[in-house]
């Protein structure tokens, strides 16, 4: 047999999906592993869906999406940025953000271009970066800066070779949120190097401190060098939907709806009226998930830092915890995997993030309050044990 691509070697396998995979494997599972919000879609999403396809609404749309939702995408980007985006150009209608991540390096990437994002990151991002030809270039964070980037370590990495900067704020898995005072600092060095700026904003929905949203595309110079991705999968608990956007400038729009003919057509239709039922919808639904949410941060940040060798700075956003286990003397993926033989509960080891992830553990709080509260007093016990 012919062998196979050498690309798929440039794919890491994902350590969420690792431990996510041991679910069924021992009785009595904590899973506190997947950003897999525990809400059902509300119930009016899901209605309006169902409408549409009773009245025959089954059928291939525009490739970039339907016009409806589009529209409806470009008056949400109006109110939560200023900016103005057209429909029929610049917004293109995704499978959730994972597939708007594939077209945009696709569509941004060559063979040797350089994209900068922070360590610890999102796995995908490196695979994604890679796919398309690309290397990521790491800047770490710390636990020190709320786990986002310094201007300084930032302009540090940019070469002749950079391309783009990846930008996820609130961050998966860290919870850190970038300042607008930093974010436009970022700005600033995209305009001066001439940089591409990737913002991921799905879990922009999820502040807990009363911060306003940012997006960069709104500072100075940047909408038409910058790509938006979001999704409806956290904030309205829309995970297997699949659909998401991307918002970019006419050009990089042109290129990735060509090649979302070759990729997928178009994202299903009844996803699509779902999505339009959601932005343009009531919204109390998710301001009820987002006061759970904060209710959820509290208590886990809470009971970790009462556990011996554990502590754990408060996210800003998102519904992780990446708590520091440095102290028990366990590497992360040794704490993982004993934790979980020990006590039947899973997290993910924070060296699933990148190398600056080691020593920390992340949490998802995308669960009940009862499961995160057996799942504190099981880590304790195993602390308790381990460390005495």
């Amino acid at each position: 047999m012919k062998k196979l691509s050498k690309r798929n070697g440039s794919i890491t396998p994902s350590p969420i999906r690792k431990m996510f995979n041991l679910v069924g494997s021992k009785a009595n599972t904590i899973n506190l592993v997947l950003g897999e919000p525990d809400f059902p879609t509300p119930r009016h999403i899901i209605d309006f869906s169902y409408r549409a396809l009773c009245e025959g609404n089954t059928h291939y749309t525009h490739n970039s999406g339907m016009e409806l939702l589009r529209k409806t995408i470009a008056q949400k980007l109006n109110r939560e940025t200023g900016l103005d985006y057209q429909f029929d150009s610049q917004i293109i209608v995704t499978a959730g953000a994972q597939e708007a991540l594939f077209l945009t390096f696709q569509t941004l990437l060559e063979k040797g271009d350089e994209v900068i994002l922070s360590n610890p990151y999102y796995p995908p991002y490196a695979n994604e970066i890679a796919l398309g030809g690309g290397t990521p270039v790491f800047v770490d964070v710390h636990e020190r800066d709320g786990f986002v980037f310094t201007l300084a370590s930032l302009e540090k990495a940019i070469t002749k070779h950079t391309k783009a900067i990846l930008v996820n704020s609130p961050a998966n898995p860290t919870g850190g949120m970038i300042a607008p005072e930093v974010l436009q600092g970022i700005a600033e060095l995209a305009v001066r190097y001439d940089l591409y700026v990737v913002t991921d904003e799905v879990y922009k929905a999820f502040r807990y401190d009363g911060e306003a949203y940012v997006s960069i595309a709104s500072f100075p110079g940047m909408k038409e060098r910058t790509i938006i991705l979001d999704s409806l999968s956290k904030s309205y608990a829309m995970t297997g939907w699949r659909v998401g956007f991307a918002a970019c400038n006419d050009d990089i729009y042109a290129h990735m709806m060509h090649m979302q003919e070759n990729v997928m057509s178009c994202v299903s239709t009844a996803a699509q009226f779902a999505a339009v039922e959601a932005y343009a919808g009531p919204q109390q639904a998710l301001h009820d998930m987002i006061g759970e949410y904060g209710k959820r941060r509290r208590l886990i940040v809470d009971g970790l830092n009462s556990i011996p060798h554990i502590s754990c700075i408060e996210p800003k956003g998102a519904f992780y915890a990446f708590a520091n286990m440095s102290e028990t003397g366990m590497s992360s993926e040794e704490f993982a995997m004993s934790l979980f033989d020990d006590t039947g509960v899973l997290l993910v080891p924070g060296s699933g993030f990148g190398s600056a992830g080691e020593g920390y553990i992340r949490i998802s709080f995308a669960t009940s309050q009862k499961i995160i509260q057996e799942g504190l007093n099981r880590i304790n016990s195993f602390i308790a044990k381990k460390c005495h």
